[in-house]
């Protein structure tokens, strides 16, 4: 793994600035002063200034003027998935490095065929997706920790509900991918 793969980071399910989202998930916080508090102490406790966030959705749920200045507080490079919460992220584009609805990520990874991790992201769950019967991950978030993490799928919910309310690192999921049973498919190759 290259010293670029270690300063990458994966979280989704923030919705900072939104009340309801305490009782919904059932998060430990007083009120939504406290969760933000907390939810922002605890992204930059793990995340540098320089370092690369892939957040897949559902980052802020108040308007622009106050999710521009929670997003000043939040360390790393943000490259933002859309949520079904995220509609006025593009009126604040320029807090972000880009943002999409899925991506397709690649890293360098020795440790991964032919020296490249393929990744995809999207806010919601998939079956199936790009390369994922040859050891492409997909990671996602949305469901807030209430889907059943599959064993024998390379994919799985990076919330900050199901992650002690933080980003995780590559080195995090990759260990997390290692532990699956997945067999791949070479369905098609000679």
């Amino acid at each position: 793994m290259t010293d670029l793969a270690s300063n990458i980071w994966f979280t989704s399910d923030h919705h900072f600035g939104h009340k309801n989202i305490i009782r919904f998930s059932n998060r430990p916080f007083t009120d939504v002063f406290d969760m933000d508090e907390a939810l922002i102490e605890k992204w930059n406790a793990v995340v540098g200034i320089k370092d690369t966030v892939y957040h897949l959705g559902d980052l802020f749920f108040c308007p622009p003027s106050e999710a521009r200045l929670l997003r000043e507080r939040l360390n790393g490079r943000i490259h933002l998935i859309r949520g079904n919460h995220d509609k006025g992220a593009d009126s604040i584009r320029d807090a972000f490095e880009w943002i999409k609805d899925i991506h397709e990520l690649t890293i360098d990874d020795a440790d991964a065929e032919g020296g490249k991790q393929r990744i995809t992201l999207c806010h919601y769950a998939m079956r199936v997706w790009n390369h994922s019967h040859h050891g492409a991950w997909h990671l996602y978030g949305h469901s807030h920790g209430s889907l059943e993490d599959d064993t024998h799928s390379l994919s799985f919910d990076v919330g900050v509900d199901c992650h002690n309310f933080q980003p995780i690192s590559y080195k995090t999921v990759k260990d997390i991918m290692s532990a699956k049973t997945f067999t791949p498919d070479h369905h098609g190759r000679n």
